[in-house]
């Protein structure tokens, strides 16, 4: 079955099943002899075969010396490690584990009774799985002995708050999160074995965020996160980070910025090099100077200031004691890797396989460039619509084609996990994450790149770009000032327009009324002259 994306519920474990793959426990602790004595009580009575559970406690230093209680596990290990810190305990026990699944525990997070069932069931559906339980967070009195029922006895608590919010905002995890990875937490999280051994173990030089920066690890190894309900768990008291999250999330930041570059924001500075660039990009070295140069130049010089590029040649086999240097058969070779020898953007390798924890590769014939824009355009495309391959095509004519290639590194990870005997990679990356065709001119690749505008190009450009958008601001100001003038203009005639329609209408009514009077007038002055006109000498006069 193969998730495309991070769509697990294709996998959809059954009720019932049969375990088979064993479970490796590890447990970090210093200090709390009595918290540990509960959580290894907890994990007594867990519902998973016994026969394919160990478990192993690291004691970090503790004074006095950590020991295991009487009721424990019955494959139950306890070692040491001398070397401060989480991420050094947890590498101990990963070094002792000997199980299918690594599961993380903290020494003061109990399981309830069915949880590591919970998990394993995910594990038996797929070997490429990070399975994250539920914790809560009780504030309850530590209790003497383990309670029968944990739920009464911790409850009220809380959950984790931000895990709950980005399940719920992205339907699970199951609607193309751009970072799934947030939910390895090492409270009570389950991985597959072969998934740490491709990832590596925990950072040890990382004083905060290590279970961040595995689980992006662990991504680009091609995990699918899966969140459990059913794999519920009490965290006694609150974590560090709930009681001092602004310090914790300062101090985290500083360091994962460097490791993790789908954190975009942590890195919003515009020109700075970072220890696993966003993206890399594949050139052959030994293509020529000018030819090489080409490329390169204009990748270092476009929109997207986070990468690496990666020039491929023979660096090792050059001889730089030549006396006749302009005769050299290697002469371009040469001057490639003097010319980009001390750019810290550009690491000049044997081989073209680049940093596993670079999340884009972009494989690029030398002597084409795309435009300044075009690189960011291409992984916003990707990005945007959970591509795990982009193909580019650059020129076509019968000799073949010439194209470059955007890849998506988890994507190719899970692919070469699920892909079978003989089947060609791209099919595979194309149902776990999608494939598509773009035509290399709509992103501005070319043999003729422009020249780049340098630093002091740059800052003209912006300078002049600057200039122009106070003047506009000004003009547009101005406008809005005579806009404003207008409209007080415009009120002003409607104004006058309504008083002069109620003069007219009184001229009118007047007009109205002398008309009638008129009328009467004429009615009473004909009347008169009509008797005049009749009147007998006898008659009275008028």
């Amino acid at each position: 079955m193969r998730v495309r994306g991070n769509d697990y519920r294709v996998l959809a474990p059954p009720e019932r099943w049969t375990p088979s793959l064993k479970v490796s426990v590890v447990i970090p602790a210093y200090g709390g002899q009595h918290e540990l004595d509960l959580v290894l009580r907890a994990l007594a009575r867990q519902t998973y075969p016994a026969g394919l559970t160990e478990v192993i406690v690291v004691d970090n230093g503790s004074d006095p010396p950590l020991r295991l209680p009487r009721e424990r596990p019955e494959n139950t290990t306890l070692a040491s490690c001398p070397r401060p810190g989480r991420a050094a305990a947890r590498n101990t026990g990963l070094a002792l584990a000997t199980g299918d699944v690594i599961h993380w525990l903290d020494s003061d997070v109990l399981l309830t009774p069915g949880a590591v069932e919970a998990h394993m069931r995910w594990h038996h559906r797929a070997p490429y799985l990070a399975v994250t339980g539920y914790i809560r967070f009780t504030e309850a009195k530590v209790p003497a002995e383990l309670p029968d029922d944990l739920e009464k006895a911790f409850e009220p608590a809380r959950p984790h708050a931000w895990i709950v919010d980005l399940v719920e905002r992205t339907r699970g995890l199951t609607d193309n999160p751009q970072r799934p990875f947030s939910l390895h937490v090492g409270g009570a999280t389950s991985v597959s074995a072969r998934l740490v051994a491709a990832a590596g173990p925990m950072d040890e030089d990382l004083v905060l965020g290590q279970d961040t920066e595995m689980g992006y690890r662990l991504a680009q190894a091609g995990a699918v996160f899966v969140p459990e309900p059913l794999a519920r768990a009490y965290h006694l008291g609150p974590t560090m980070r709930m009681r001092d999250k602004a310090p914790v999330d300062r101090v985290s930041h500083a360091f994962v910025a460097d490791r993790i570059p789908t954190y975009r924001w942590l890195r919003a500075h515009p020109g700075r090099a970072w220890k696993v660039p966003y993206v890399a990009v594949v050139v052959d070295g030994t293509a020529g100077y000018e030819t090489v140069r080409t490329t390169v130049d204009a990748v270092l010089a476009g929109t997207v200031p986070d990468v690496r590029v990666v020039l491929v040649g023979p660096w090792d086999t050059l001889d730089r004691d030549r006396r006749a240097p302009l005769r050299d058969p290697a002469l371009d070779l040469v001057l490639v890797h003097g010319h980009y020898q001390h750019e810290p953007r550009v690491r000049l390798a044997v081989t073209d396989a680049p940093d596993p924890a670079v999340p884009w590769i972009l494989r690029l014939p030398a002597g084409w460039a795309p435009a300044e824009d075009g690189l960011a355009r291409m992984l916003d495309l990707a990005a945007g619509e959970g591509l795990g391959l982009v193909n580019v095509l650059l020129s076509e004519s019968p000799s073949g084609l010439v194209g470059a290639r955007l890849e998506r590194a988890s994507a190719f990870a899970r692919a070469a996990i699920v892909a079978g005997p003989g089947e060609d990679l791209d099919d595979a990356v194309d149902d776990v994450s999608g494939v598509t065709w773009v035509e290399g001119e709509s992103y501005g690749f070319t043999e003729s790149p422009a020249e780049p505008l340098g630093r002091r190009g740059a800052l003209r450009a912006r300078v002049e770009a600057q200039s122009e958008a106070a003047r506009l601001g000004k003009e547009v100001e101005r406008l809005r000032a005579q806009s404003v003038k207008w409209r007080e203009e415009a009120g002003t005639w409607r104004k006058s327009a309504v008083e002069l329609r109620r003069e007219v209408g009184g001229l009118r009514r007047q007009l109205a009324a002398a008309n009638r009077t008129q009328r009467s007038l004429r009615t009473l002055l004909a009347a008169a002259l009509k008797r005049a006109w009749t009147k007998k000498p006898d008659d009275p006069p008028l």
